[in-house]
Parts: structure tokens; sequence; C-alpha cells
């Protein structure tokens, strides 16, 4: 039994206090911000509180265990936010902690368990990453890579296929491959005829070859998709649905057909092409799930495209 109320049915702040098992200053605090209304005053100018103050004063605490800050609770406790809408956005805010303590965790196990003369590489690498680590470089790198003028939908379209996904439990070797990839695409992108580090431009990005590599990079997806099927099905590379997808959108992108020569051509130029290999082995690491297969990525897709038209080419 705490304190009884006074003739008027108020406590007192020290009352209120006693009640809720807090200190008079927690009151005061909580009062002073707007969060605990006083229900009066006493003639002597002293806070007085009635039976409901009790239970939004302990619903505070608990909103406030949460780790929810004050202005949240006064929202939550005005209706401004309803309270399964805060729990959700506390619930993001956790699991956005959760997954920035895994990636620190990861990469300090990889700099703890490599070898003495290994360490200093891997921390200017694990340096370069923020906690946890952002997919904008990458990003970035693909709408430097692509040619210029391309409708606004096929980049995000490509972007949103071409950066992968990072896990939320990654492991030492998904930091380090996400590390290194972050370096890959950190030096300038190069332009026409300025081949870097295995980046140069292919073909179709270059002016006066007659390619519409909007048309091409609508058209690819579909094809990449059919032959991702076929990777997780363990095929080989042959003729059929996804190579005839692959080479469709190359031909509508020239404004001409599907014919064996053509896919003679198609098969010269792309293999004369500079590549971007390295990009793809370093995401499929970032992906690689902890049990099952991979994950096919665009690029492993690409490899088995071509090769299926090097068998017929």
């Amino acid at each position: 039994m705490g304190p009884e109320a006074g003739p008027d049915g108020l406590w007192s702040i020290g009352q209120l206090a006693e009640r809720a098992g807090v200190t008079v200053k927690t009151v005061r605090f909580y009062s002073d911000r707007g969060l605990l209304p006083e229900a009066a005053r006493s003639g002597g100018g002293h806070r007085r509180y009635g039976p409901d103050a009790l239970d939004r004063l302990r619903l505070i605490r608990s909103l406030r265990a949460l780790d929810l800050p004050v202005p949240v609770v006064r929202r939550a406790l005005d209706g401004q936010d309803p309270l399964a809408d805060v729990v959700e956005g506390q619930l993001r805010e956790v699991g956005s902690r959760l997954t920035e303590l895994r990636w620190r965790e990861a990469a300090l196990r990889l700099l703890h368990d490599c070898a003495p003369e290994q360490r200093a590489e891997r921390l200017r690498l694990v340096g370069a990453l923020g906690t946890p680590p952002s997919t904008a470089p990458l990003a970035r790198f693909w709408r430097r890579w692509l040619p210029a003028r391309m409708p606004a939908r096929v980049v995000s379209a490509v972007v949103e296929q071409a950066v992968p996904p990072l896990p939320e439990d990654p492991g030492p070797e998904q930091v380090l491959a996400l590390a290194r990839l972050n370096e890959f695409v950190a030096g300038p992108c190069p332009g026409p005829g300025r081949p870097e580090r295995g980046r140069g431009q292919p073909e179709v990005h270059l002016p006066g070859k007659g390619y519409r590599p909007a048309v091409l990079y609508e058209g690819l997806p579909e094809a990449f998709e059919l032959a991702a099927a076929r990777l997780r099905a363990g095929r080989a590379p042959h003729e059929g649905e996804a190579l005839d997808c692959f080479v469709a959108a190359h031909a509508a992108a020239l404004n001409t057909r599907d014919s064996a020569d053509f896919r003679r051509g198609l098969h010269r130029m792309l293999a004369a092409e500079p590549r971007l290999d390295r990009y793809w082995q370093l995401t499929a690491e970032v992906t690689r799930p902890r049990t099952g297969p991979p994950e096919p990525t665009p690029g492993a897709a690409d490899d088995w495209l071509r090769a299926a038209l090097r068998a017929v080419a």
C-alpha cells in the first residue's frame, strides 16, 4: 500500500514518486518536459497529481526502458504516433544497431585471425568502409560506367541488379570481399578508349557504333534471369530460351535481326571486350551464404550466356 491521497483525491509529487517506486527528481523531470501533466497546484504552489498520473508515469518508464527518446515518448503519449508504430520504428533502429555490431565484429575477427604481415593491408581496406558499410560507392561506379544519356529508369534498373545486397550477419571473408570491392570501384572510371584495371568500356557504350544501349540494358535482365535458373539447376551452357533472349537483346539494340551470321559476329565482339570479372568475383563472395549454394550474380549469368553463344557461333 502506498500513501493515501489527500482530501482532494490528489497526490503530492513525493506521494506519486513513492507509489511509482521512483525518485522525486524523476517525476519532476517528466513533469518539466510536459510528459506528466499536473492536476493542480496546492495553495503553497506544490504540484498535485491525480491517480491517472501513476499509470501514465509507469507507461513513460516502460517506453523509456526501451531507449525511446523523450520526444518520441511524448508523441506516443499524445497519440500523434500510435504505439505500434513507435515499437516498429524502435525495432528497425535496434535491427540497424545489431547489423552495425555484426559488421564490426566480423571486421575485428578479420584483423584478429589473419597473419601479422596481412594486418596492415586489411586494416587499410576495412578502414575505408563505413560501419555498417554502404553500397553507395558501388552504385556510383555503375552510374559512371554506364553510357551517358541513358533513361533514368534504365540506369536505376541496372544499378539495382548490379549492386549486391549486403548480408546482415557477415563473416570475416565477406567483410574482406566488400572492402576489396570498394577499393576496386574507388578509382576513376575510364571512358571510351581508356581501359584501366580491366574496366574499359564495351562496344555498346562507344559512340558511332550504331548501338542503342538503353534497348540492350532493358533486354538483358530477362536473359540473365533465365540463365540464372539454368545455373541454379547445374545446367551446362546450351542453346535455348536464355541464349535466344540474350541474342535478341543485342540484335534489338542494333536494330537488326537474329541470324547465324549475327551470332558469330556477336561472339567475336563480346570475346574482344573488356570485362568486369573482378567485380563479379568479389560480388559473389560478398553475397555467398553461410550454407547452401551461392546465388548466381549477373556476371555469372553473363558468363553462362557467352559460353552458350561460343558453343554455337
